[in-house]
């Protein structure tokens, strides 16, 4: 029987890595995303192009919202009730504003929902899961973290809180999960290459000074980062839970 994952946020950039990376090594996915039609239509092309067609089921959906999580898992249940052996979020949504300003800043709204969306979307998902029983023993679910978290870029103010509060998360829903062999993950990728990188104020100087510090000479690569996520989905790396680990050719040692 094919092992089942379930893919928050996998339209691009590392989520989409993600699922080419499982999709070669035989998963069925669930891939949750929330785009326009022109990307919904460019996924579809990447989906034809994998002819992984049915492999893969698609939900358009407000990933943030109570409702549809629960309606899109109930539908899933009802189509196979078998449980998801990988969990990834990979949800980015957030504000990109400074904290202070004459013009255009942060206010409560915008920390609220970037918080929400980044940071503790991942326990709406997990509970969820849980009740619905698609989670079991060996289950592996993962979340992704970026240096923002402790250092200062431009205008990432808000997610670097969102980013904390899903580290700190993941800690205590490892400690937690552990008795039922569920195991929690936290994945801090260099900087990478992707749509949702060009959203940052000032991003190419923020590319340029990586790839200068990067060790190994160049950015991380989405698919250095899937190739981690499937690592920690083999029976090999079942002992490995609460960690936060690095995928970025030694970038954050410099």
């Amino acid at each position: 029987m094919r092992k089942k994952a379930l893919i928050i946020g996998g339209s691009s950039g590392i989520g989409l890595a993600t699922v080419d990376k499982l999709i070669a090594h035989d998963y069925e996915i669930v891939l949750v995303h929330r785009d326009r039609r022109q990307q919904v239509a460019l996924l579809n092309d990447h989906i034809a192009a994998l002819k992984a067609e049915k492999q893969i089921l698609c939900f358009n959906l407000d990933a943030t919202n109570s409702e549809k999580i629960a309606a899109c898992l109930h539908e899933i249940q009802e189509k196979d009730a078998s449980s998801f052996h990988l969990v990834l979020h990979a949800l980015s949504r957030g504000n990109l504003k400074p904290f202070v300003g004459d013009q255009s800043r942060l206010n409560a709204e915008d920390l609220k929902l970037t918080i929400a969306a980044m940071g503790t979307n991942l326990h709406q998902w997990v509970t969820s899961l849980l009740d619905q029983k698609l989670l079991t023993r060996d289950s592996r679910i993962i979340a992704l973290t970026s240096e923002g978290n402790d250092r200062v870029w431009k205008g990432y103010g808000a997610v670097g809180l969102a980013k904390a509060t899903l580290e700190t998360l993941c800690k205590y829903l490892a400690a937690e999960l552990a008795p039922e062999g569920i195991r929690v993950n936290v994945i801090q990728a260099g900087v990478t290459d992707t749509p949702s990188l060009r959203m940052i104020p000032e991003v190419e100087e923020l590319i340029d000074t990586s790839k200068n510090r990067n060790p190994s000479g160049r950015l991380t690569l989405p698919q250095d980062v899937a190739n981690m996520i499937y690592l920690l989905t083999l029976p090999e790396a079942a002992w490995v839970t609460g960690s936060l680990i690095h995928v970025d050719g030694g970038e954050h040692l410099i």
